[in-house]
């Protein structure tokens, strides 16, 4: 394990695997570089890049600040970024393709974007919308200590689980990995916004941007990628067959590879 300091004194753990073209992975909400796709993504993509797996603040070994804002996670990638050389590219999941993309628009020097699902849930205008104000209500649940119930008000009310999926995963082996980065959820929804595409933020980036989707991810999801591409400049968008928002790995690597190679 490596740390990096961010412009705010936090430190940043990391771990670098291959060689190659920096490659910095992004996760989203509740994962880390012990849990969730990214440490099963890195060795998949070690081979032709060098690829930087990362624990975002408040999470695995990475420190934390006593309040939070989203520009001090776009400043944790931008010194991953120096750390890796002054440049890299971003490959995002979930909430983390939308941090990735906040962080291009912000000006971090990123050379390519590969992102699957930001979960824009508001694209789908039809659809099932967001509950209102998700960081307050979250953080009031986190300060209650009521970890158990962040987390299924998360997996239910926001991404939209049956009530009685999010009541069976408290047996589940990782729950208490879930718990323990519970306060994290405020992070990621307050990434999220009102959890409406910002286009005209996006707008400002700059590199070139993939932007994926599974055919069986929910159609909000597949709607917010599309979203999301348009917002970005000559962005290019497909769809992967088969796929839901728990993406097989070994079959979206071909897809960040071809495109990262180019």
């Amino acid at each position: 394990m490596n740390t990096v300091l961010s412009k705010d004194g936090t430190a940043i753990a990391y771990e670098r695997f291959g060689s190659g073209p920096a490659v910095i992975l992004v996760d989203g909400a509740l994962c880390s570089r012990a849990f969730g796709p990214m440490p099963k993504l890195a060795p998949l993509l070690a081979e032709r890049f060098t690829v930087f797996v990362y624990d975002r603040r408040g999470r695995g070994d990475s420190g934390d600040s006593p309040t939070y804002a989203k520009q001090r996670e776009i400043e944790d990638i931008a010194a991953l970024v120096a750390e890796a050389g002054g440049e890299a590219a971003a490959v995002g999941l979930s909430s983390g393709a939308a941090l990735a993309l906040e962080a291009a628009a912000a000006g971090v020097p990123i050379r390519r974007l590969a992102l699957y699902e930001p979960p824009y849930l508001a694209a789908d205008k039809e659809g099932r919308q967001p509950p209102q104000d998700c960081p307050g209500r979250l953080g009031a649940l986190i300060a209650a200590g009521r970890r158990s119930a962040a987390v299924r008000f998360f997996m239910v009310d926001i991404v939209g689980m049956p009530a009685f999926i999010g009541w069976l995963m408290r047996l589940m082996p990782g729950w208490s990995k879930l718990k323990a980065v519970a306060h994290t959820l405020v992070y990621d929804t307050t990434i999220m916004g009102d959890f409406t595409v910002p286009a005209e933020r996006f707008a400002k980036v700059a590199v070139p941007t993939l932007l994926l989707a599974g055919e069986k991810s929910p159609r909000s999801l597949r709607l917010a990628a599309q979203a999301a591409a348009d917002s970005v400049p000559g962005a290019s968008h497909a769809v992967l067959k088969g796929q839901t928002h728990n993406v097989s790995l070994p079959v979206l690597a071909p897809e960040l590879e071809r495109f990262l190679a180019a």
